[in-house]
């Protein structure tokens, strides 16, 4: 290992130890989604010293996200997120092996997705219900470690972000769409969740007729989506 590497993961290796340092440097994680929720998770995991990645979304750098999303900048406007992140974060860990996917994840695109490699654990970050449902479902279907984004969005508080399973959450309409929609499917097992307990506020939530896959769209405060991020995040390296 290069000097350099040594010294930007020496304080991380100093809380985590020496095994856990190398388990995380042998991980392949999967983060779909790079909104104001999984670009931050994705930033923190590349951050811990992960050593390969593999990252997905469609969407371009747009005014609307400079308030929350972490590769949103004037600079960069148009540019698609995935790949202002992947620059990013070769900066941060030149060595790190990743796939760069500027796609959107399609439902039939979703089971060749998850067999093409051997990942270690996997990011869901999607805001939209059908292919977030259609990700968790192939993942628990192959029984491969996930975690989940709710909605962040009408909401404020951060102590009220917390772990658990899905069908344990409330105060959440994500947690409540995609409960149903896995049920329909034919789901029902143990999914950890990043959820909110704090009632949404409803003049913060607006109808929407031109997204694919949304119904409305919410208010969203800076933070939010970071804390969010940086839960699942936590997660991931605990679990690896």
């Amino acid at each position: 290992m290069s000097e350099i590497k040594k010294d930007w993961q020496q304080r991380t290796e100093l809380l985590l130890g020496e095994e856990k340092m190398e388990r995380l440097r042998r991980a392949h994680v999967l983060v779909v989604g790079l909104g104001g929720v999984g670009a931050y998770a994705a930033e923190m995991i590349c951050r811990a010293g992960v050593g390969k990645m593999t990252i997905v979304d469609a969407d371009t750098v747009q005014p609307s996200n400079i308030n929350r999303q972490l590769p949103a900048t004037h600079s960069v406007l148009g540019r698609p997120k995935a790949e202002v992140l992947a620059e990013r974060f070769k900066d941060i860990n030149p060595e790190l092996e990743l796939n760069v996917l500027p796609v959107y994840l399609k439902d039939e695109a979703i089971p060749e997705l998850l067999d093409s490699a051997s990942f270690d654990f996997i990011v869901d970050a999607i805001d939209t219900v059908a292919p977030k449902c259609y990700l968790i479902y192939h993942a628990l279907q192959r029984g491969l470690k996930i975690v989940s984004s709710m909605g962040a969005g009408a909401k404020r508080d951060i102590t009220q972000i917390r772990f658990a399973d899905l069908w344990e959450t409330y105060h959440c309409g994500l947690s409540k769409a995609v409960r149903k929609r896995l049920q329909k499917m034919g789901m029902k097992r143990k999914l950890p969740v990043v959820f909110s307990t704090e009632q949404a506020d409803e003049h913060a939530v607006i109808l929407v007729d031109n997204e694919q896959n949304k119904k409305s769209t919410a208010g969203t405060v800076s933070y939010m989506p970071a804390v969010f991020g940086c839960y699942l995040a936590e997660y991931v390296i605990r679990k690896i």
